[in-house]
């Protein structure tokens, strides 16, 4: 394939699909979790009190709580993640260090793994070692681009911002409108968000978009029905 083969290609590479997907994955998750979170509080809350300071009041907290919750999770979760990585890394060059000849084995063994003749495989690997040897390891043997690690707060800060993004929907829903519409309001919004979330991170992700859709707005209207149901019975018990 030549350069201008590769560059009009429609098939994503590696490196670069990697880092889109780590923070496709953080943004997506936190928006989906404060739409959903958020709704499932405020709708639950109104079906045992429907007061708009009370409802303003535990969508707020429910957003500050989330939001820091999700970029700390992400934080701790992608920087163990980093920690691995660079320690398999340091592995690995030290195993260049100590027996080079062994890994130049390995990494013949690996090419022609991947569909290379013996011979071929020998002589791409003795040019690979000698351009960059731990490089060609890195990413051959342990599938890590050693300039692209993963970034924990550039996971942290896209799960803070897109859930307090996807949150502010729901709180907005069912505090801004008269008191009659509320509930519908925010019903309605909270799905139509899901659904273009869905749709949103199946065409980024290049994956199938109707399953997307349904799974998410699906789990939303599951969540809203149990939490207004429960807050509808408490409320009638005078919890």
């Amino acid at each position: 394939m030549t350069e201008t083969d590769a560059q009009t290609h429609g098939e994503p590479h590696r490196g670069g699909l990697g880092t889109r997907l780590n923070w496709l994955r953080a943004a997506v998750l936190g928006a989906n979790d404060g739409v959903v979170s958020t709704a499932g509080l405020v709708v639950g809350v109104a079906g045992a009190a429907g007061d708009r300071s009370t409802l303003l009041t535990a969508g707020l907290a429910g957003l500050l709580a989330g939001s820091m919750s999700m970029a700390a999770g992400e934080y701790v979760s992608v920087s163990t993640q980093r920690d691995s990585e660079r320690a398999a890394l340091a592995t690995e060059k030290r195993e260049l260090e100590e027996t080079p000849e062994a890994e130049l084995a390995e990494l013949t063994g690996l090419l022609e793994e991947k569909g290379l003749s013996g011979r071929l495989a020998r002589e791409a690997a003795v040019q690979l070692t000698r351009r960059d040897a731990l490089r060609a390891h890195a990413e051959v043997e342990l599938g890590i681009d050693p300039d692209e690690l993963t970034n924990p707060w550039h996971a942290a800060g896209a799960s803070f911002l897109a859930f307090t993004v996807g949150a502010l929907l729901p709180l907005l829903a069912i505090v801004l409108p008269p008191a009659p519409a509320r509930l519908a309001v925010t019903v309605m919004s909270v799905l139509v968000a899901l659904a273009l979330t869905g749709w949103w991170s199946a065409r980024l992700g290049g994956a199938p978009a109707g399953r997307a859709v349904l799974r998410n707005v699906s789990g939303g209207a599951v969540a809203m029905a149990v939490t207004y149901g429960a807050g509808t019975l408490l409320g009638a018990a005078g919890v």
